[in-house]
């Protein structure tokens, strides 16, 4: 189906959450008495991807062949997954049936889960990691800096690896001093964010996710805005809306992944220094981690 085929079935569906009108070439999103030019291709695909009628994940990747599925690990996770050996000679079908690809080609979600070498089929997405002297943003230098590629578990691995190697250890109250330190924040608190960056990203949005490490917090700023009109609030008492539905189903074999919508409340309930925003004018989530828990501040 076409882009001109989509718009007319969106015209038509009563059920949709968005009012689009064609004319003379143009299209307009209706919003009550007023409406607007769409006047890019990739906010189109975003209206089309909340009116439910195009996923980004299933996008096929340009010059992508099967040859750029990673054999090894897919059919590791079809056994596991499956309970049977798998046969090379239907690939193709297992490919298609699972929807990571077609025609031969990946699909976003095929390349980010199992391809060979990512960075060369979708360099743009993928995790910048910093970390500051300070707490501000404009400040000109930092401590270290690194662009994280990969599949989403060589993502998640590294990134997280990236903050336990920086954060502090701290002794808990009533414990001996030669005891062992635990992490200043709950390593469940950046598994479970992590994740759901990774996860619930928007994927039509051709920009990296960004952690920032500052002396007094964490930022993880996440490309989207929260999917369905979700609110912050939805957010954090469990409420979820999927938009990367082969993604979240395929996760939990490549990372620490469980749905449901848990995650945020098992970060929360672990460390409740965190707040969460939804900037839809700048189309990010972003997470704030405070860092209550550290010593003095380093030089």
């Amino acid at each position: 189906m076409n882009t001109q085929e989509l718009l007319t079935q969106v015209e038509s569906d009563e059920s949709s959450p968005l009012e689009f009108e064609v004319k003379d070439g143009i299209i307009w999103v209706k919003n009550g008495a007023n409406k607007r030019k769409v006047t890019s291709n990739e906010e189109l695909a975003r209206l089309l991807q909340v009116s439910g009628y195009l996923y980004a994940e299933e996008a096929l990747v340009p010059h992508s062949t099967l040859e750029d599925l990673n054999r090894i690990d897919f059919f590791d996770f079809y056994r596991s997954q499956y309970n049977e050996e798998p046969d090379e000679k239907k690939l193709e079908h297992y490919v298609t049936n699972l929807r990571l690809g077609q025609q031969n080609k990946l699909n976003v979600a095929g390349a980010l889960l199992f391809g060979k070498d990512v960075r060369q089929l979708l360099p743009q997405f993928f995790i910048n990691a910093i970390w500051f002297f300070g707490d501000d943003i404009t400040d000109n230098q930092y401590r270290s800096s690194e662009n994280i590629y990969g599949t989403l578990d060589r993502v998640y691995k590294k990134s997280l690896d990236f903050l336990v190697g920086k954060l502090e250890k701290v002794q808990p109250k009533g414990r001996g001093f030669n005891s062992l330190g635990e992490l200043e924040i709950p390593e469940i608190v950046l598994t479970e964010i992590l994740v759901n960056a990774l996860v619930h990203r928007d994927y039509f949005i051709n920009d990296s996710i960004k952690i920032f490490l500052f002396e007094n917090r964490i930022e993880m700023s996440s490309p989207g805005s929260l999917p369905n009109n979700l609110t912050e609030e939805q957010v954090t008492k469990g409420i979820r809306r999927t938009r990367n539905t082969i993604i979240s189903s395929l996760a939990p074999y490549k990372m620490e992944y469980r749905g449901a919508g848990s995650g945020l409340l098992r970060a929360i309930k672990a460390y409740p220094h965190i707040q969460l925003r939804n900037e839809k004018d700048q189309e990010r989530v972003v997470v704030t981690i405070e860092r209550t828990n550290r010593s003095k501040p380093r030089l």
